[in-house]
């Protein structure tokens, strides 16, 4: 896939990302969630929609942060798919799948750790 094509691959998963959560914040308002279950659920909305904005600006930056930038936008597309996904569904009583919340954590530390090398590292002169 194109350089071109990755970003709009991200923003597309952005726009995903950002209804799903704005409908999981709908649900965690009314759908009767209380105490323990009802404080996972908003932390990990906060998490997801905060993360899809990193996401968003991960492929905005991507044209002159380059491939770096690339494999920041993936990490935070599955960090936000394997943290997010593994604190909703314990929220909401569902099967949780090992210790998928703290691997997709650790994958979003780093993709902002790779993000910041994107835009910190030199820029390379054309011939």
């Amino acid at each position: 896939m194109t350089g071109g094509g990755l970003q709009r691959l991200w923003v597309g998963l952005a726009g995903i990302g950002g209804a799903s959560g704005v409908a999981l914040a709908a649900y965690g308002a009314h759908g009767g969630l209380e105490g323990h279950a009802a404080r996972l659920l908003a932390s990990a909305v906060e998490m997801q929609l905060w993360h899809v904005l990193a996401l968003l600006a991960a492929a905005v930056w991507s044209p002159r942060g380059g491939p770096i930038a690339h494999l920041a936008a993936a990490g935070f597309a599955l960090g936000t798919m394997l943290f997010c996904a593994t604190v909703t569904a314990g929220a909401l009583g569902l099967p949780r799948f090992g210790p998928l919340a703290p691997i997709g954590g650790t994958v979003l530390i780093a993709s902002w750790v790779v993000l910041a090398i994107s835009a910190l590292r030199p820029a390379r002169r054309s011939a």
